[in-house]
């Protein structure tokens, strides 16, 4: 069972971002590795997953499961704006082997309990019986995952074992925490309190870049642990956190080149400056 610290990895991109950079993947998946995570979630929001064509996601999913291979499980987030989309990308991914599969709720439109019901069983069910998570984002999705829909989907999709949760506050992160799923906390903050209530762990964005005080906070989630990752979350948060977390990741000597896929945008000079100063501070600090 999939417990502890996930990184909600970045994909790594070439050619101004148009292209995958397969060869970036195996040496970021070993920087993650080594520093003791328990799995990567691939194509998320940090993934900037939705941003790429579903060959490419098909690809790089490819590329994390080979790169992942007797180091780290992965979970591969196939969520898509239309259903056809999704499950075909679920039906890949789990021939792959992964380690389990997630999809947010399709964006945009604002779905009745029904078809977000039947859009998450088409899915689970495609990929089953590789273990199926929903993946909970209400500021990303426009719309939160309604508890009738979950439960019907627990009923009726053997593989559903649990959520990815990344909304904010706390009190929006509560319900999600039921007996008997597992809960990944996305908001970095939230971590302790989520695993005190029965989280199983944390799906990150910042472990992408920093999984050590990641790890750290989830091996053993206090204020005091939680204290260094949301400092460093602040830290990068001050600018676009996807172009902020490749920037510092080559800062830390990880080769991911700093490209974007469309609309994202590089930092500026003064914002990179910002982030390197940000990195050399905390290594320093180890």
């Amino acid at each position: 069972m999939l417990r502890g610290a996930l990184a909600a990895a970045v994909t790594p991109l070439r050619d101004g971002g148009r292209a995958l950079d397969d060869d970036a993947f195996g040496p970021y998946v070993g920087f993650l590795a080594e520093a003791g995570l328990d799995g990567v979630f691939a194509l998320g929001t940090t993934g900037e997953g939705i941003l790429l064509e579903p060959a490419e996601r098909r690809r790089a999913a490819e590329l994390f499961v080979e790169a992942a291979a007797g180091r780290l499980p992965v979970v591969v987030h196939c969520g898509a704006q239309t259903t056809d989309e999704t499950v075909a990308l679920c039906e890949h991914a789990a021939a792959l082997g992964v380690d389990g599969v997630a999809v947010v709720g399709p964006p945009y439109f604002a779905w009745d309990d029904r078809a977000l019901a039947e859009h998450f069983l088409a899915a689970a069910t495609a990929c089953g019986p590789v273990p199926f998570f929903l993946y909970e984002f209400a500021a990303r999705s426009g719309y939160a995952i309604p508890l009738d829909v979950v439960a019907r989907v627990r009923e009726e999709a053997p593989n559903l074992a649990g959520l990815k949760v990344s909304d904010q506050p706390y009190e929006r992160v509560r319900p999600y925490l039921l007996p008997g799923l597992t809960v990944f906390v996305g908001a970095e903050g939230l971590v302790p309190a989520g695993m005190e209530a029965g989280a199983a762990g944390s799906v990150s964005g910042l472990a992408s870049v920093f999984p050590e005080p990641v790890v750290a906070m989830v091996r053993a989630p206090s204020e005091e642990t939680a204290a260094p990752v949301q400092a460093l979350r602040r830290g990068l948060e001050r600018f676009p956190f996807v172009p902020a977390a490749k920037r510092a990741l080559g800062r830390r000597g990880v080769p991911v080149r700093e490209e974007l896929r469309a609309p994202f945008l590089p930092l500026g000079a003064e914002q990179a400056a910002e982030v390197d100063r940000l990195v050399d501070e905390w290594l320093a600090s180890r």
